[in-house]
């Protein structure tokens, strides 16, 4: 399982970058950056506890 939430942050900062140097979809590739954030921060705290 931590493998796809790696997966699926890696995919959400690479779109974030192209919209972000693109500006095509503003304020969505934002919200998708700080999901993926998260995710990261979730799977440290919870990979550490372990």
């Amino acid at each position: 399982m931590s493998n796809i939430l790696y997966i699926v942050a890696v995919i959400l900062v690479i779109i974030w970058a192209i919209g972000f140097f693109g500006y095509a979809a503003g304020g969505l590739i934002h919200i998708l950056l700080v999901i993926a954030v998260i995710s990261i921060i979730l799977q440290v705290i919870r990979g550490r506890s372990v």
